[in-house]
């Protein structure tokens, strides 16, 4: 499992995996890794940042729940906090007592994380409830549904457990691709189906009994070597109607019919991040931040757009006619969801942005510092 772990990493470091040199000239300033000047905007701003907040330190995989009115985040110290999406105001605080190494899933009262022991951590309105060891490692957040907790491992085993008591009720371990990836997988609802990430795969599983129902490919791997084969499914995945979008690292963006279990469409784009979408687009940058959009229905390419090339860009979101994204310097920029033009740009703390979540019409950016900036789109 070490050796899963270690290889994997080394393939997340290279961006894509299309060269190795790529990735050496941008770690020691080959003119042509340099990033993208930003531009000269003009015209009134298409958003605000309506209330900010201050946490510790993301260092590990985030993501931000965002059950109900509010957004659930936490901090590397192993700080867990409810805030409303209207105002930012805390509705609750909790303290797992440790570091943490993934986070965070809630629906609105149980909230779960897993620490740097592996070890599963489940709140009840910021109270820790009760813990548990896990078998192997996970890196992706934890899904808290109809009373239940569920974890994917980095070995792609799913686990079951009651929310209240934190009882095992059930996992689903299946025959494991030669290399995984160390990065938050796809693990979300789906109306009476629990959908997870199996290596280039969507698996459709009964949340009751763990039994598989349905499978569909977002990615069909090629390469000469199992690191170039390598096509685990990143997180954040998209859900729109019965319809799941989600990248395949390094090799494509695709969706799936979940309600028939049969792929939808697929384009092979390279990139590492997960992606945004809403009833028109799918959004999503390749290795070297370079946007596309594609139509939700049928994969069309919609616009490209290269204007933030190498600015080591978040995942993007849909928020309103416009796509949010986040880069190393803390800078959000709006774009037209349906040109790809900027329109406007918005300073934070100055810190990489770490991710992006949508609740309503309320996007909650999250940096490396620890800042929380909710967006609203004019």
């Amino acid at each position: 499992m070490k050796r899963v772990a270690l290889i994997a990493l080394l393939a997340a470091s290279l961006t894509g995996c299309s060269t190795i040199s790529s990735t050496w000239n941008s770690w020691f300033g080959d003119e042509k890794s340099k990033p993208a000047p930003l531009e000269t905007l003009s015209g009134p701003a298409s958003g605000r940042i309506v209330w900010s907040a201050r946490g510790g330190d993301i260092t590990f995989p985030l993501s931000i729940a965002t059950p109900g009115d509010r957004f659930v985040v936490a901090s590397v110290d192993g700080q867990v906090r409810a805030l409303s999406a209207a105002d930012g105001r805390e509705l609750w605080r909790g303290d797992v007592g440790a570091k943490l190494l993934a986070g965070i899933g809630s629906d609105g009262r149980f909230a779960a994380v897993v620490n740097r022991d592996n070890e599963l951590i489940v709140l009840d309105a910021g109270r820790v409830v009760w813990k548990k060891a896990l078998p192997t490692p996970v890196v992706a957040a934890p899904l808290v549904a109809g009373e239940r907790v569920f974890t994917l491992t980095l070995d792609r085993q799913v686990l079951a457990f009651d929310a209240l008591d934190g009882r095992k009720i059930w996992e689903l371990k299946r025959p494991g691709e030669p290399l995984t990836l160390a990065k938050a997988g796809v693990l979300l609802a789906y109306k009476d189906t629990l959908v997870v990430g199996q290596g280039p795969r969507l698996a459709g599983v009964d949340p009751v009994k763990g039994q598989l129902r349905w499978e569909a490919s977002v990615a069909t791997p090629r390469g000469t070597n199992e690191v170039e084969r390598l096509a685990d499914l990143v997180g954040p995945a998209q859900r729109q109607g019965d319809l799941i979008c989600a990248r395949a690292f390094q090799s494509s963006v695709g969706c799936i019919n979940a309600e028939r279990g049969s792929a939808l469409w697929n384009r092979v784009v390279g990139g590492t991040n997960g992606i945004g979408a809403d009833s028109q687009v799918v959004v999503a940058g390749d290795a070297s931040d370079r946007l596309s959009a594609w139509k939700l229905a049928n994969g069309d390419l919609a616009w490209s757009a290269d204007q933030f090339q190498r600015r080591k860009l978040s995942e993007p979101v849909v928020i309103g006619t416009q796509v949010l994204i986040g880069d190393y310097e803390g800078q959000l920029h709006l774009l037209d969801r349906d040109t790809g033009k900027t329109r406007s740009r918005l300073a934070t703390d100055g810190s990489p942005v770490v991710t992006i979540a949508l609740q309503g019409d309320t996007a909650l950016a999250a940096t490396k510092n620890g800042g929380l900036f909710a967006v609203k789109a004019e």
